[in-house]
Order: structure tokens, then C-alpha cells, then sequence
């Protein structure tokens, strides 16, 4: 009995421990399966993260082999798919469809651009960045003392400066360019407004009007003579334009050197500016002094502005009376702005060549007209250079 006792005490107790202890221990199995399962997968992030610090270099590529073939697989398409396609196929096919016809109309685009500037030398329509000669012609230079003051010792007892530009061509008459300043501005920091006086001068209305001095009679300080415009330049110039901006470029071909008066008056023997006309629909710029009304326009100029306050001169700007056009100085000469684009191809126009040609015919023809500087600039005007001044070199001749 004690036997059957113990076989029922350990019935009762002894087999339900047994069972706890196998159960405990199956749970714990169990546990511990889950702790090595979420190990593995802790360790599979840390993989994928490049954090693994536990050393598990084998569990490492174990897990990495199987991915491998599939992202052999799955990278290919992923490659080609940028996420602006993967939403457009999202959204749908016909998405897609307007998609490709964008991207294909974006490279016929471009195709297109490249065409453009391929042929632009052959249509003869400048690009933004190429470079044209708009107009060639002569260029003279005048000043004219102050009342009374017939030879200008100095600066101040210059009225004002002129330009003359007389287009090569037949169909142009030559135009006039009032520069306030006295002086032409040799360098970046220096621009001056000049405005056009004249346009469509004839060579009788250049003596008369302009070249000879004149008497007047004052109330208070009776007769008072403004004297005559004298010559103390004359060479060939350039209109110049590079897309964006225009330059006025020159080079001198009388005197031959340049004395006092030409040096101090800005003149030099290769010389240019940048040239803009003020849009006169804007108020002038602050600084710019006391600056007459603005002219009006035809419709052709005021497309050039495209609502701008200034745009790069053209030669149609220098034929309506009452423009401004501000003269920007350039230090380095005409190199800067006869120098073309380095995207332009070259084998186009050359302006430093086609300039250094002019001033050798304008030589050549001034040389077969008159030995003095002023009688040969007024004989090529075809003006009475007798009773006008001599060119002068030096202030007080």
C-alpha cells in the first residue's frame, strides 16, 4: 500500500510535476525560440541598416544571398522607373502617355535650339549671344566754346560736345549727339547721357545750321557771339551688337596724334561705349540731373524695350530727335566689344577688321582731299572749311 500510496501520491503530485517541469521546459523551448527568432531578426535589420556590430559575418551573408537574386531581379526595372514616372503610371496610362510626350517634346526642343543657333549665320538673326555689326559709317567730333569764348582754354569754357554720325549708307543723312557733360566717358564708372539734336541732316543744314557761329543781342549785355564748332576729331565707327547689349566702337583717323584737347575731351585713338536708350515711359533715373521730355516713339522702337527702362541702342533709336542714349565708358578699348562670344563659331564678321579697312579708306580719301586735319574734315563735309576754325591740338590756339 505504502508503494501504491507513493505510485498514487506521485499519480497526483509527482506527474503533474513531471508535466509542469516538461511544460516549463517546452515554454521555455518556446522562449527561447522566439528570442532566437527575434535575434534573427534584429540581426536582419542590423544588416540591412550596415550597423551589425555583433560579429554575425556568417548569419550576415546567409541572410544577403537569397536577397541578392531578387534585387538582380527588381533592379533593373527600379533603374529605369524615376519617381516622376512611378507616379505618372500611378495615376494611369494616359498620364504616362502625356508624360513621354513631354520628355520627347522637351528633346525635339532642344534639337530645335541646337538647329537655330546651327543656322543662325545663315538667316542672319543674331542669337542673344552672337555678335552683328548693325551699321558702319564716319564719326566726327566738334566742341564748341562758351558765349564769347571762340578758343577754349579748358574744359569748363566748353559749352557742349558733339558727335556726328554719318551712316555708309546713301539712304541715312547724318545724325547729331549732344553730350552735356563736355567730356566722353573713357571708363566703366563714367556714363553720360547724350541726347540726338538732329536727325536727317543734309550737308547745307550741318554748315548753316549748326557749324557757324552766330551774334544775338541782349537787353543787358548787348551783342553776344556764340562761336563756331570746331573739328578736333574724325575717324570711322561701328554699331555694334552682342545680343544683350550694343556698343558704339571708333578709331580715329585725324590727328593723327592726339594732343591736349583730344586727350582731355576723352578721345582716344581706339575707342568705344556701351550704348542703351532710356525708355522715356519711365521716369529718369536719380542722379541724372534735369532731363527734357522724352520723345515719341514709333511702335517698331518701343517693341525693342519689352517694357524695359533701357534697351541696347540701335540705329532706327539714333533717328528720332529727342532720344537719350547713355554712353557707358569702356577702359579696354574696342577689344572688349569687338571681341565675340566663345560659343560663336568663328569664320563670321570680324568688327576690329571691317573698322581697321574703314579708317584705311577713310585715310586714303582724306589724304587725296587736303593736307590740314581741318581742311580735310570740312572738305569731306563738303563745307566751307575757310570760314571755319582750324582743328586745334592745344587749349588757347
Amino acid at each position: 500500500m505504502p508503494t501504491t500510496r507513493a505510485k498514487a501520491h506521485s499519480a497526483s503530485n509527482g506527474g503533474d510535476d513531471t508535466t509542469a517541469t516538461a511544460g516549463t521546459k517546452h515554454e521555455l523551448a518556446d522562449k527561447n525560440d522566439q528570442k532566437t527568432a527575434k535575434k534573427q531578426k534584429t540581426l536582419e535589420e542590423t544588416v540591412d541598416n550596415g550597423n551589425d556590430k555583433s560579429g554575425a559575418k556568417k548569419e550576415e551573408k546567409a541572410i544577403d544571398q537569397p536577397k541578392a537574386k531578387q534585387t538582380k531581379e527588381d533592379d533593373e526595372p527600379k533603374a529605369k522607373t524615376t519617381p516622376k514616372k512611378a507616379k505618372v503610371e500611378a495615376e494611369g496610362e494616359e498620364k504616362d502617355d502625356e508624360y513621354k510626350a513631354e520628355v520627347n517634346g522637351k528633346k525635339d526642343d532642344s534639337a530645335t535650339k541646337t538647329d537655330d543657333k546651327s543656322t543662325s549665320k545663315s538667316d542672319d538673326k543674331p542669337s542673344d549671344t552672337s555678335l552683328s555689326i548693325l551699321e558702319k559709317g564716319t564719326i566726327y567730333f566738334f566742341l564748341r566754346g562758351r558765349v564769347n569764348v571762340p578758343s577754349p582754354t579748358s574744359i569748363s569754357e566748353i559749352a557742349r560736345t558733339y558727335i556726328l554720325l554719318r551712316p555708309n549708307t546713301t539712304s541715312t543723312k547724318a545724325r547729331l549727339l549732344a553730350v552735356p557733360k563736355k567730356t566722353l566717358p573713357t571708363s566703366g564708372r563714367e556714363r553720360w547721357i547724350s541726347f540726338v539734336e538732329k536727325t536727317s541732316l543734309s550737308l547745307s543744314d550741318l554748315q548753316s545750321s549748326f557749324l557757324e557761329g552766330n551774334e544775338y543781342e541782349t537787353k543787358t549785355r548787348g551783342t553776344q557771339h556764340t562761336p563756331a564748332a570746331r573739328p578736333e576729331g574724325e575717324g570711322v565707327y561701328a554699331i555694334i551688337s552682342k545680343g544683350r547689349e550694343s556698343h558704339l566702337v571708333y578709331l580715329l583717323t585725324r590727328p593723327k596724334e592726339l594732343g591736349e584737347v583730344q586727350v582731355k575731351l576723352g578721345l582716344k585713338e581706339r575707342g568705344s561705349w556701351v550704348v542703351t536708350t532710356r525708355n522715356p515711359e519711365f521716369p529718369p533715373p536719380g542722379g541724372a540731373g534735369r532731363l527734357p521730355e522724352g520723345p515719341e516713339f514709333p511702335e517698331e522702337v518701343k517693341k525693342d524695350f519689352r517694357g524695359l527702362r533701357w534697351a541696347p541702342t540701335k540705329p532706327s533709336h539714333l533717328d528720332v530727335e529727342g532720344a537719350q542714349v547713355l554712353l557707358v565708358g569702356e577702359s579696354s578699348g574696342i577689344e572688349k566689344a569687338t571681341e565675340a562670344p566663345e560659343s560663336e563659331e568663328k569664320g563670321g564678321e570680324d568688327p576690329k577688321e571691317e573698322l581697321e579697312e574703314l579708317a584705311e579708306e577713310d585715310e586714303k580719301r582724306m589724304e587725296s582731299l587736303g593736307e590740314d586735319d581741318s581742311e580735310a574734315i570740312f572738305k569731306d563735309l563738303r563745307a566751307d572749311a575757310e570760314a571755319l576754325p582750324e582743328m586745334q591740338s592745344e587749349f588757347g590756339e
